[in-house]
């Protein structure tokens, strides 16, 4: 006897973010490779709003942005030296292109905050310490996010080499002044999960100069989040407290196991190496073997059963591999259907993705150790028996990699150049033209409870009893 059973497997589309120039972090490359968009991002689950400033600066959004104070499924592995590289976008699944709108000028920011378990650890809160920062460059007459735009809407910086092995949360902050002087800074920021493998063990120790709590990192009515970019008194006086710049960890140190062990991981999760095909922290496995009707038609709904927590989990950044998935229940679904009870077809099988193709042009991390050059002998890189810039392995299996290499460390020297927001401002560096504020709205919310994830698409499957 048949009965029909119809299941929803995908909720309403991703709702286009607000087009107001405004912008999110969706996606981090380890050493020029594409880790997912939405892997290991704590991201606005919200599309409508998701790409909106942080409403306040004493909100504790302000330390991994909407929905950021709770883990997401998979952390990246990560080498102390490594380069991070994070991705901002516009739109978060790229329905336009850009990175922040062209009004929104202003300074850039990436803190580390080490903590325990991923899933139970605070995010808001003491800890937080700065590794790279840059302003108002005089040298170029460009901000920040003028730079950001240049490069894509990508932004690199390399890990200090000599943090201890551990979980950490990488937040990179974007501060557009395009209203501040009229009290409205406004904060874009973001959190990645990172297992960083360093050269010794233990608990992160700075100097207590370094150490700060976000949010109270910044307060209202600072210089840094009031100043007037269409009258400007240079120089810019930067957010936050002082960069935590080192000197590398001395010696050899450890290495990140190029065959995809990460046993030395604890209280976090790595992306499984049986998925077929991932979307941002979810991860489609094969169905178990069936050699029966009965057998088949279960395994046809355990496929569809992973396609839904798909679409549910997907975030603003898209969830176009949930869609590729979907034929591969489709497949097991016309086999049953067809009387064919040996499966599943086409067993282990790895699943193309469909998300955008990875970005090909990664820009050099801005950061370099004191004293030392670019410190590149003592970087730990994931993948890579030896130390270099770029790792030519791939992260964990089912993510969508890229083989970009990593643009060469600048040398001190350029570093200096390159972070020339201290020097006094030249009469002749370009500023927007008075008036020019771009968007003029206030913090545009969605209401509460707004749908983000997939698209409608209701299955109606037969199914036999």
């Amino acid at each position: 006897m048949r009965n029909s059973h119809s299941l929803l497997i995908g909720v309403l589309g991703t709702l286009a973010a607000t087009a107001n120039g405004h912008t999110t972090f969706t996606t981090l490359y380890v050493d020029g490779k594409d880790q997912g968009d939405g892997t290991c991002v704590r991201m606005n689950m919200n599309g409508a709003s998701s790409t909106n400033p942080i409403a306040g600066l004493g909100n504790s959004d302000m330390a991994c942005g909407v929905d950021g104070g709770k883990a997401v499924g998979y952390t990246c592995p990560a080498g102390a030296g490594s380069t991070l590289t994070f991705e901002w976008r516009e739109s978060p699944n790229l329905e336009s292109t850009g990175a922040i709108d062209i009004s929104h000028k202003g300074p850039c920011a990436v803190y580390i905050k080490q903590v325990g378990d991923m899933a139970t650890s605070t995010a808001a809160g003491q800890g937080w310490v700065k590794i790279w920062d840059e302003g108002y460059d005089s040298a170029t007459g460009k901000w920040c996010t003028e730079k950001l735009m240049a490069n894509d809407g990508l932004l690199s910086i390399r890990i200090p080499t000599n943090v201890p092995t551990g979980n950490y949360l990488v937040r990179p902050e974007l501060l557009a002044l395009h209203e501040a002087d009229k009290g409205d800074p406004q904060f874009y920021v973001g959190c990645a999960q990172v297992a960083i493998k360093g050269s010794n063990t233990g608990k992160l120790d700075v100097p207590a100069e370094y150490s700060v709590s976000i949010p109270g990192h910044v307060k209202v009515g600072e210089p840094s989040v009031s100043f007037n970019i269409y009258q400007p008194k240079f120089p810019y006086p930067l957010p936050g407290p002082k960069v935590w710049n080192p000197k590398p960890a001395d010696g050899t140190v450890a290495k990140v196991p190029t065959n995809g062990d990460n046993s030395w991981i604890t209280g976090a999760q790595t992306v499984p190496g049986n998925c077929l095909i991932q979307e941002a922290n979810w991860c489609g496995v094969e169905v178990p073997d069936y050699t029966t009707e009965d057998g088949c038609w279960k395994a046809s709904e355990a496929c569809y059963k992973q396609s839904e927590t798909c679409y549910k989990t997907a975030p603003p950044s898209g969830s176009k591999n949930c869609k590729v998935w979907e034929t591969k229940c489709k497949a097991i679904e016309s086999a049953c259907s067809s009387g064919n009870f040996q499966g599943p077809p086409n067993k282990e099988k790895k699943l193309d993705s469909a998300e955008p193709e990875p970005k090909t042009k990664i820009p050099a991390p801005d950061n370099v150790p004191s004293g030392t050059g670019s410190g590149q002998n003592n970087a730990v890189i994931i993948g890579s028996d030896e130390p270099t810039a770029s790792s030519s392995s791939s992260p964990a299996t089912g993510i969508k990699t890229s083989s970009a290499p990593v643009a060469p460390v600048a040398t001190e020297t350029e570093a200096e150049t390159e972070n020339s927001e201290h020097d006094e401002y030249d009469e002749n560096d370009d500023v927007p033209a008075k008036g020019k504020r771009g968007c003029k709205s206030k913090r545009r919310r969605a209401a509460a409870g707004s749908p983000h994830l997939g698209h409608a698409n209701l299955h109606a499957r037969q199914w036999k009893a």
